[in-house]
């Protein structure tokens, strides 16, 4: 079958492992669903995996992607879960949870198969370029807003880095939701289509915010981590999944973390159960994934391009 795979890893230039060709169908194997994939979405994770990140050399080649939505042997319009072996579902009581590429071939490729329990049905509302959105990005949003931030309607949050997959799901997400969002980007055009989106405003990066908010929404890291400390209420909640621009910020504003009772809260994916009320939220409000390009598989080169660039706004998509 088709696939697009890592087949080396290079930490300086990570599309040259990126290759294009035929791998193996998947086997089936108890306990688990092979899927029919319709559309799958790219994720940094994918540019990490090319980078040697969460993998070694001797699990290439490695057919990337986490995220996928297709059918399975009965003709069921599903989503995936990304994350294995969360629960023991499928594999051994004893694994640890991972992505999928960590351990086990991803869905940029023709079929991919998985724990039978990481299976969800579909919501005939949302098409399979839009719900193959949900299950990284979305999710790590909704988690990131609804569980580990906690806000509620009327709350205030600040979304650094428009543009990017989880910030504008967070964006969208928490729009719908009732929050007073607030954005930031270099870029003024990504500031413009964020508000358009829902934000209530959108400041350039490092910019003075009109009021300390809620609760902040951080995946840019180092570049930003000082304003999104500086920008929280006296004890406000920064919520942290990644660090595209590095882990090590110039200053690590111990003195205000501890004076204003700030909480600093890690978060990684979701659960199987929050990716069931996200597909439910966006089936029942109307709420859909912003999509930056959709591009057939055998041109997924390109996409991986412009993620790496950072020349996007939402998700690339890559169609079966």
């Amino acid at each position: 079958m088709f696939a697009a795979y890592a087949a080396r890893i290079d930490r300086d230039k990570p599309l040259s492992g990126l290759e294009l060709g035929e791998r193996p169908a998947p086997e089936s194997r108890p306990g688990w669903t092979t899927v029919n994939v319709k559309a799958a979405s790219l994720n940094h994770h994918d540019l990490w995996t090319l980078r040697g990140v969460g993998i070694t050399e001797d699990a290439l080649p490695m057919i990337l992607g986490c995220d996928a939505a297709g059918t399975d042997t009965d003709g069921n319009d599903v989503v995936l879960h990304s994350v294995i072996g969360q629960t023991g579902h499928g594999v051994g009581p004893g694994e640890t949870r991972s992505l999928l590429t960590e351990r086990y071939q991803g869905t940029f490729a023709e079929q991919v198969t998985v724990p039978s329990w990481n299976v969800l049905p579909k919501p005939k509302e949302l098409t399979y370029e839009e719900a193959a959105c949900l299950p990284t990005a979305w999710l790590t949003a909704y988690r990131m807003l609804f569980t580990n931030a906690g806000v509620r309607p009327g709350d205030s949050v600040l979304v650094q880095g428009a543009g990017g997959g989880v910030a504008t799901a967070a964006i969208v997400l928490g729009a719908a939701a009732g929050l007073r969002v607030l954005v930031t980007s270099r870029d003024e055009g990504k500031r413009r289509r964020a508000v358009e989106l829902g934000a209530e405003a959108a400041f350039g990066s490092g910019e003075r915010l009109p009021h300390r908010v809620d609760a902040v929404i951080e995946t840019v890291g180092a570049a930003t981590w000082s304003h999104s400390v500086t920008s929280l209420r006296p004890g406000g909640t920064l919520v942290i999944s990644g660090a595209t621009s590095g882990f090590h910020p110039e200053r690590t504003e111990l003195n205000r973390i501890f004076f204003l009772e700030l909480k600093v809260v890690g978060s990684t994916m979701g659960s199987k159960e929050e990716l069931t009320s996200l597909l439910s939220f966006c089936a029942a409000k109307g709420v859909r994934p912003v999509i930056d390009s959709t591009l057939p598989l055998d041109r997924a080169r390109e996409g991986f391009a412009r993620m790496a660039e950072g020349d996007l706004f939402g998700k690339v998509v890559l169609t079966v």
